[in-house]
């Protein structure tokens, strides 16, 4: 964890990436880091843990339960939500500082913080060619709900299914998962849900392909969608 006053040479190294990646100029002699890291969102933390294309949690349109809304969760920044967020589509190299920025934050708020689940979160699959990153957005560019497609040779999966606290019960997680339904093309899908959320997806028309695991102290089963 960077202290909260930017101490140190790995608080001064972070500090010096986001000047650049702001496109600040000059010597960072003096800054004030921790101003410059709170302006950008409350810290920077470096988690591991497990395995990735597995973590689909879904704001459940409304109709199924979310760990964010369980008594004694971290308390997370509200985005506000306008009345017609953007669905926006990208590959990794397409994606700009700031939309990158706003997908892993959400990620890692939902799936370390708010989960209480280190684990390595950046997997390396996000930069992957054949990687499609969908979100939405608000109107000052936000990140609301994310999820990501991924090639598994012939085969796609659809993973990392993230909603904003203040986002959820919207629908943004169904709409997003039909959009990437939809750019698979008639593909096998293959998604490891949690558990609890089996009926969720098979409204979407993925059907339980193997037994229970654990992967983190959290029950999942993988599903597929075979193609229509």
């Amino acid at each position: 964890m960077i202290s909260a006053d930017g101490r140190g040479a790995l608080g001064r190294s972070v500090a010096a990436n986001v000047a650049q990646g702001l496109r600040l100029s000059g010597d960072l002699t003096g800054l004030d880091v921790g101003a410059l890291l709170r302006r950008l969102g409350k810290g920077v933390t470096e988690d591991g843990g497990a395995p990735a294309a597995t973590r689909v949690q879904p704001d459940g349109d409304g109709a199924q339960p979310h760990p964010g809304d369980r008594p004694g969760t971290l308390p997370r920044d509200h985005l506000r939500v306008t009345d017609t967020p953007v669905l926006q589509t990208a590959r990794f190299e397409e994606l700009t500082p700031a939309e990158l920025y706003g997908l892993l934050r959400l990620r890692v708020d939902v799936f370390v913080v708010e989960q209480a689940c280190p684990y390595p979160e950046l997997d390396g699959r996000d930069a992957e060619p054949g990687t499609v990153h969908l979100w939405f957005a608000d109107d000052e560019g936000r990140v609301l709900a994310t999820i990501r497609v991924l090639e598994n040779g012939e085969d796609r999966s659809i993973g990392r299914v993230a909603t904003a606290v203040s986002a959820r019960g919207r629908g943004l997680s169904a709409q997003l998962i039909r959009r990437g339904i939809e750019l698979c093309d008639g593909r096998t899908i293959d998604i490891g849900a949690q558990a609890y959320l089996e009926s969720w997806y098979e409204r979407f028309g993925f059907r339980r392909s193997g037994p229970d695991y654990l992967e983190d102290g959290i029950p999942h089963l993988p599903m597929r969608r075979l193609p229509s």
